[in-house]
């Protein structure tokens, strides 16, 4: 294994940290859940994923992730538009 591709792949694995995991342990307090028994555990990663996703796809609010997080709990308008349930 060379160098270069040592590197690289290091490069890979932060860039997946750095993305997503750090993302989802700052905005979500991942790491802080203690959900544990059965598979409820994977069931609210994987629906903390699907919020993580929502909120980096809309580009209509220009705010950090918290605070379209935050605004997504106190706007039920925001909240719809960005679960696509208003048909307005």
């Amino acid at each position: 294994l060379e160098a270069k591709d040592l590197q690289r792949a290091i490069r890979l694995h932060w860039g997946i940290e750095n993305q997503c995991h750090w993302v989802l342990d700052t905005c979500f307090r991942e790491d802080h859940n203690q959900t544990r028994s059965g598979n409820a555990a994977k069931n609210m990663s994987a629906a903390r994923r699907i919020v993580l996703n929502i909120l980096k796809a809309d580009q209509s609010l220009k705010k950090s992730l918290p605070k379209k997080r935050l605004h997504a709990l106190l706007d039920i308008k925001y909240r719809e538009k960005l679960l696509n349930l208003s048909l307005a």
